[in-house]
């Protein structure tokens, strides 16, 4: 089966690979010379996957998926939610989106915050959404040299080390991106017999 990932961000492409298997044909938005970037302006993570899969799916008319994830800190009222990636500036420095998140944590106790992760599917022209959640802490200083985003700020609930300090397999069994994209995986294994789909 074929379809679209809506990113060229090759850690998630990546993950996503090794989180739907050998079963479907993954394409990036590199790999269909689409180089643009996605306007991202809604203010919720659901709006923003849907925008980025619709104006994919409107370019390709094929299946397309589009994600989007944000870090929401208790203490911050949710901050930087849909606003993960730019928290610190447009040039989405994920170094200075973790010294302002940090910055604005350090005279509290509270530190406890989740990842999200949204996923807006076009499928056949009908539109799904799959929503994967791992709740979790943020420490006070960078620990780890795997993983990308705030991964070194974030300790995953019932565990005592950082998303950046675990392998890529380690951290598919708990992210938030692969309880999202485990039940995507799970809606797409429904049609994956079938003849010509996705294409």
């Amino acid at each position: 089966m074929i379809i679209i990932f809506a990113s060229n961000n090759e850690n998630k492409i990546k993950e996503i690979r090794s989180i739907l298997g050998s079963t479907f044909t993954l394409l990036s938005l590199r790999d269909l010379n689409l180089n643009e970037d996605i306007p991202e302006n809604e203010p919720l993570l659901e709006g923003n996957a849907l925008s980025k899969a619709r104006h994919i799916h409107n370019l390709t008319g094929m299946n397309v998926f589009a994600d989007d994830t944000g870090l929401e800190i208790d203490a911050l009222n949710g901050l930087p939610g849909v606003h993960s990636a730019r928290f610190a500036g447009e040039n989405k420095d994920s170094s200075a989106n973790i010294e302002k998140v940090l910055s604005m944590l350090v005279q509290t106790e509270n530190r406890k915050a989740r990842f999200r992760t949204v996923i807006a599917l076009i499928f056949e022209k009908e539109e799904f959404l799959f929503e994967g959640t791992v709740e979790g802490t943020i420490i006070t200083d960078k620990k780890g040299k795997e993983g990308f985003g705030y991964d070194p700020v974030f300790v995953p609930e019932g565990k005592d080390k950082t998303f950046a300090e675990m392998d890529l397999a380690e951290k598919n069994t708990i992210s938030h991106r692969a309880r999202a994209f485990e039940k995507l995986r799970e809606f797409l294994n429904q049609f994956k017999e079938e003849d010509g789909c996705g294409k």
